[in-house]
């Protein structure tokens, strides 16, 4: 009898990948703000990637892991530990560029984008890196073991809770994901290493703010609320117990939109560069900008970027006044200072500005 059982089950288990499902990115209804967020960040990473604010149970952290199975794959020097790019000297660990250098060549693999996640109760040389002891103690050598950061170069790096973390560990990833590089001075040991990342951050706002200065740092806010219509909470409640009880059939299903979406960001990728913005909405991005007293240049850059990687993402090769507005509030809400006394939401005050500048309409 169990040789019967045996041999049954494993024909329905052979043939499936050993990889825990993952709920398709295709199959997430509604919480389009956050959706589109992630989306121009992969397009362009150096938006600087997203802050996700909203209520519990809200799909935050679903739709953040989706996101991986639908970007594109990368190619990786082999055995390299920081998925150092084999052509890009800006995404090339010292020890790949000096090889390249002597002319020696490089076996180049293809894998999926990295995701990383960042646990609260992480070290700081968790993430930055540290001495490997077990060569020290085995070899008598001072080797470097590398950290998170090594791990999520050219990936994701995902930080649940963010507001909970502490602050020193803001600081590092947030000095990381601006510079792009990751300083480590540890024992005797001084390296460098690329830390090109998009940095996504979750949380909800009832157990506490980042403080504006750190806020500021990510490219853009996506602000998330619970789903009020009736028939749409059904729709996603249908959904999820329908992935939870046949995972991989449900999968199937969304096998060619996901593909299709896949396919779309590999070409908005390929076009961003030829991608164009005319002088007068530039003029008119930094003139929002200054009305809403906006501190830095940071709102300004990422906005044209936001703009831009709509537009590739559409299939266009120029940004338009329709792409500011539909990006604007995400790159500009959490920029603002912010009154106590003022009950007038954030979004709203970022709109009616730009509707003043560019002359849209229903702001």
């Amino acid at each position: 009898m169990f040789s019967l059982i045996t041999q049954k089950s494993v024909p329905a288990t052979a043939t499936r990948p050993l990889t825990r499902p993952v709920f398709p990115f295709s199959a997430i209804v509604g919480q389009e703000e956050m959706k589109l967020a992630l989306l121009l960040n992969v397009i362009d990473p150096k938006i600087g990637g997203v802050m996700i604010m909203g209520d519990r149970g809200t799909g935050k952290s679903t739709t953040i892991r989706a996101l991986v199975d639908v970007l594109p794959e990368i190619a990786v020097v082999a055995g390299d530990p920081f998925n150092s790019d084999p052509e890009d000297p800006e995404l090339m660990a010292e020890s790949v560029r000096q090889a390249k250098e002597r002319g020696e060549t490089l076996a180049v693999v293809q894998q999926k984008v990295p995701m990383v996640d960042l646990p609260l109760g992480a070290t700081e040389d968790r993430v930055c890196g540290t001495i490997d002891i077990e060569k020290a103690l085995t070899e008598g050598v001072r080797a470097f073991e590398p950290g998170l950061l090594a791990r999520a170069n050219r990936g994701i790096l995902y930080v649940d809770e963010v507001n909970l973390l502490d602050d020193h560990l803001v600081d590092v990833l947030l000095d990381a994901a601006a510079s792009g590089w990751n300083t480590v001075e540890r024992e005797g040991i001084s390296l460098r290493h690329p830390a090109r990342f998009v940095l996504v951050g979750s949380g909800n706002p009832e157990e506490g703010e980042l403080r504006p200065q750190l806020l500021d740092r990510f490219g853009m806010h996506a602000e998330i609320r619970t789903v009020k219509d009736p028939a749409l909470r059904v729709q996603i409640v249908e959904q999820r117990t329908a992935f939870d009880r046949e995972p991989w059939g449900f999968l199937e299903q969304y096998g060619e939109r996901q593909t299709s979406l896949k396919g779309q960001i590999t070409q908005a990728q390929t076009l961003l560069p030829q991608v164009q913005m005319d002088y007068d909405l530039r003029v008119g991005i930094s003139q929002v900008c200054a009305t809403l007293d906006v501190d830095g240049l940071r709102g300004d850059i990422v906005t044209n970027r936001a703009a831009k990687a709509l537009a590739a993402w559409e299939g266009r090769t120029l940004a338009t006044v329709g792409d500011i507005r539909r990006v604007v509030v995400l790159c500009l809400r959490h920029r603002l200072r912010k009154d106590p006394l003022e009950p007038v939401d954030s979004g709203y005050r970022v709109l009616q500005v730009g509707q003043e500048v560019f002359q849209w309409e229903g702001a």
